[in-house]
């Protein structure tokens, strides 16, 4: 069988390392991939937002199953434009991925199936905004509706930053803003869960704990995430219940009322608070750099799990996991997530230290001239799974410091909430 994978970060690499041990696969295609993938699998150097592009790559390499990695295509309906092809596709269509693209549209199907959420507010323009911002409590988080690659949410503690989030937001800093969104804090310990669906049944795969601020204690800036952990300190039997019976369940059976059927990963961004859960946003696929924490712990073919979710038959097939602890650190270039130095030449790769339980996933990198060199804001995840979360973030960083990149940083700190020592 044929494989191919839409996209280039963690995430992409994570998958392309899993489905490599199969034996049911004979090629695997990355598109357009990274220096990493490049290793297990071919990459196809084609621009995956026109889809003309992608539809003939599938077709010219003789594609079986495509996994659509990133939110983009999904939300710009890679599924549908390919659906014409007779190749299976992994991943939501257009009409469920609404869930991200639009969390005004996640929102409001929230208030009316009741599922527990952030209170909210729905602006057209900065006035009204503003005038609302002023008569309520601080702090306050302020989002942009559409997709903004996890930087669209700001947590406002005074009036000043509020003002700023709402004219970024407005002027057009993650796209054109036609409405804005304005929630109330909650004040909890948030919660990534991931479920798969087939349409018909749905099954847990895994928790993980991420940590999105820039700097270490969870300060300074929103990214695209820093580092993860799995699984989640937070989980025990109750809460899965709680989420799957008053989160999920209630979220799949609004968009079957909607004639919207979702078959792919469901990612849940939740805040868990006095052992209750709330929703805070939904992922339309995996999360990164949560996939790359949580694949490796995986034992079932990753292959045959993605198979059953395409033929419906995600019922008879059971996940089955290594106990162990796993933890990924994201080293990321200097200055991320604002500017940020590009082309800078990665050394020293191949003295890290890798094996079943130490690993290292590619993102913002390229090969160039031989040389592995950075293209992107987050650049390598270091990931390691031992006895201990202590043990797991002691390997990963003294990968880090094997490799030695001058150009690049990386919390010391992630886990830290499960890291007594």
């Amino acid at each position: 069988m044929n494989v191919g994978i839409i996209g280039s970060g963690g995430r992409e690499s994570s998958i392309c390392f899993s489905l490599k041990r199969s034996k049911k696969i004979k090629n695997i295609f990355a598109m357009p991939g990274n220096a990493g993938t490049a290793l297990i699998s071919k990459n196809l150097d084609i621009n995956i937002d026109n889809f003309q592009e992608v539809k003939d790559a599938v077709k010219n390499n003789k594609i079986d199953l495509l996994i659509v990695g990133p939110e983009k295509p999904l939300v710009n309906g890679i599924v549908d434009f390919l659906n014409d092809t007779g190749v299976k596709i992994f991943g939501p269509n257009k009409a469920a991925s609404q869930l991200e693209g639009s969390k005004i549209f996640t929102k409001k199907l929230c208030e009316k199936y009741k599922i527990p959420t952030a209170k909210f507010g729905i602006f057209q323009n900065s006035d009204e905004t503003i005038k609302f911002i002023d008569k309520t409590n601080l702090p306050i988080v302020i989002k942009a509706d559409g997709l903004a690659a996890g930087k669209g949410v700001y947590i406002c503690e005074n009036k000043d930053e509020a003002r700023n989030a709402i004219d970024e937001i407005f002027r057009g800093k993650f796209g054109f803003a036609k409405n804005i969104l304005v929630e109330e804090f909650l004040d909890g310990e948030e919660m990534s869960f991931f479920v798969l669906t087939d349409g018909v049944s749905i099954k847990c795969f895994e928790t993980a704990q991420d940590h999105k601020r820039v700097n270490e204690g969870d300060k300074g800036k929103n990214t695209g995430g820093m580092g993860a952990y799995s699984p989640s300190r937070l989980i025990n039997k109750d809460l899965e219940e709680k989420i799957l019976y008053q989160i999920i369940n209630p979220t799949l059976k609004g968009l079957k009322e909607m004639q919207i059927e979702y078959n792919g990963f469901l990612y849940a961004g939740l805040m868990i608070k006095n052992d209750e859960p709330y929703l805070i946003e939904y992922n339309v696929r995996m999360g990164d750099p949560e996939c790359q924490t949580i694949l490796p712990k995986l034992k079932t073919d990753l292959l045959e799990i993605l198979l059953s979710c395409c033929d419906k038959k995600l019922s008879k097939i059971n996940f089955e996991w290594y106990q162990k602890k796993s933890l990924s650190i994201v080293l990321c270039s200097n200055g991320y997530p604002d500017n940020y130095k590009k082309n800078s030449v990665i050394k020293n790769i191949k003295n890290i230290k890798i094996d079943e339980n130490n690993l290292c996933f590619h993102a913002g990198t390229k090969l160039k001239d031989g040389k592995i060199i950075s293209v992107g804001g987050r650049v390598l995840n270091f990931v390691s799974m031992a006895e201990s979360f202590f043990e797991a973030r002691k390997n990963a960083i003294q990968n880090i410091e094997i490799l030695n990149w001058q150009d690049g940083f990386y919390r010391k700190d992630i886990g830290y909430k499960v890291i007594n020592k």
